[in-house]
């Protein structure tokens, strides 16, 4: 498409989150200049393979800025990757998203470093060639350095003829949506959704709605569903917490950042109910820890109402509002949990069962009928917790066969995302007549929302990876 005269040419190219949920990364050129939306890591399989299989679809040398929505690794994990190969441009992001970038980076590295070495030292043995680290925890802090947090609602200019706003996206702490406008006559509104949170979400509050928009490039994790209510959800919980009480273990598996702290949040609400007398709920993820450290740091940017609950029993932070909470950051602590044969309720990484101490639970407990394994969040394709939800009778962990016969459980309800209606509420809320891009989603999802956005006479196209789009405003 050729620009109208005085009209800013641009084009989006996503080269991540197009057909798929997880590596988001979509690339802006406007004015002969690039900004980089996200810059995050495919999820699932083998983080060193996975790590030396990525590659970036352009020179990291020639992005001006990045624009990051949020903290998650899905978002944010190759940026120290971006870095080592020669990005020296400002990163823009909340003061919250700059705070969990220096637990999640730096604990991602480690991992990664870990095993790297694990996988060299079996190498060395086999007589083959050593793998270099694509990057190191010196990269890591030079991101955290060209870090530049802005507040919400706080217009910066980042390049010439381009402002940046950000808008809280209600997803995880310090998320964002991206509100672009582009110098021009006329000038033009570019939204990034991010990743939106669900309406009925504890901690967090709503998603905000930008006022104006003349593209829109939205997630659509859940464009062909809605979540159960929270109310249907907690019933739930309840009851598995019933069934298991006189004789298993509750497994559940979490993301660190998040739904971790609201799974804190709803068992407290649970414990001061009395439902849970008689169980010990163990945080067993010592990234989960600092996280929720980080969270109470941020109480007072939370949901109102959730403040007040917290206030009304004297509790200052989330392990004061759940008093039967063990903090489990050591080892020795985490194997101690292994001897609990009922009463314990254990939340632990990683949130797809990709790696981290949810791994050694299962392992001890996965092939035990009076267990139940409580799934709360997305289970991308190809990862072990996908495996499970999707019904395998066996599953494969540290090299072993495990047969599959704990009670699995999966509760839609606490979704980090927001549901079919909510994002189409979302985008019906937007001023001005927006062109519409679908990022961030799996085929089916993607297909579904754009049909109903299409049915509401909203322009709507569906992001190709590598495939350069230009809007047509006409």
């Amino acid at each position: 498409m050729m620009a109208k005269d005085n009209e800013p040419a641009i084009t989006v190219t996503s080269h991540g989150a197009a057909g798929e949920v997880t590596g988001s990364c979509h690339r802006l050129t406007v004015q002969g200049k690039s900004v980089l939306l996200d810059c995050g890591m495919h999820q699932g399989g083998d983080v060193v393979k996975r790590l030396q299989e990525e590659r970036f679809d352009f020179n990291p040398r020639d992005i001006d800025a990045v624009v990051l929505s949020h903290a998650h690794l899905d978002h944010s994990g190759l940026l120290p990757l971006l870095v080592a190969e020669g990005f020296g441009g400002p990163i823009y992001c909340t003061h919250a998203t700059r705070n969990l970038l220096a637990i999640m980076l730096e604990d991602a590295a480690s991992i990664y470093q870990r095993d790297l070495d694990k996988g060299n030292l079996r190498r060395r043995r086999a007589g083959r060639r050593q793998l270099s680290p694509r990057y190191t925890l010196d990269h890591v802090r030079q991101v955290l350095e060209q870090c530049q947090p802005l507040n919400y609602r706080q217009d910066e200019t980042i390049l010439p003829g381009l402002d940046l706003s950000l808008l809280d996206a209600g997803h995880i702490l310090g998320s964002a949506v991206v509100v672009l406008t582009v110098a021009g006559e006329p000038a033009r509104t570019l939204v990034f959704s991010g990743d939106l949170g669900a309406s009925q979400r504890v901690l967090m509050r709503p998603p905000e709605v930008p006022e104006h928009a003349d593209l829109v490039m939205m997630e659509s994790t859940y464009g062909d569903r809605d979540h159960r209510s929270q109310e249907d959800t907690m019933t739930e919980l309840e009851q598995i917490i019933a069934e298991a009480r006189n004789d298993g273990v509750i497994m559940m598996p979490a993301f660190a950042v998040g739904r971790t702290q609201e799974l804190l949040f709803h068992l407290g609400c649970l414990y001061h109910r009395g439902l849970l007398s008689g169980w010990q709920v163990f945080l067993d993820s010592p990234m989960a820890l600092e996280v929720t450290r980080l969270y109470d740091q941020w109480l007072d940017a939370m949901d109102k109402d959730d403040q007040r609950v917290m206030a009304h029993f004297g509790a200052r932070s989330l392990q004061e509002f759940l008093p039967v909470l063990s903090p489990t950051p050591d080892v020795e602590q985490s194997m101690r949990i292994n001897r609990i044969e009922r009463g314990a309720i254990i939340i632990a990484g990683s949130g797809m069962c990709n790696g981290g101490r949810i791994r050694h639970h299962l392992k001890h407990r996965l092939w035990q009928e009076r267990n139940h394994l409580v799934f709360t969040g997305y289970q991308a394709r190809g990862t072990l917790g996908r495996q499970i939800v999707d019904g395998a009778s066996h599953i494969r962990m540290f090299g072993q066969r495990f047969v599959v016969r704990a009670q699995c459980h999966t509760l839609g309800g606490f979704s980090a995302h927001a549901g079919r209606n909510e994002l189409l509420a979302w985008a019906k809320g937007i001023g001005g007549e927006p062109r519409f891009r679908l990022v961030h989603g799996e085929p089916e999802a993607l297909e579904s929302l754009a049909g109903a956005l299409s049915e509401m006479g909203i322009p709507v196209s569906v992001a190709e990876p590598q495939v350069a789009f230009s809007p047509d405003f006409s």
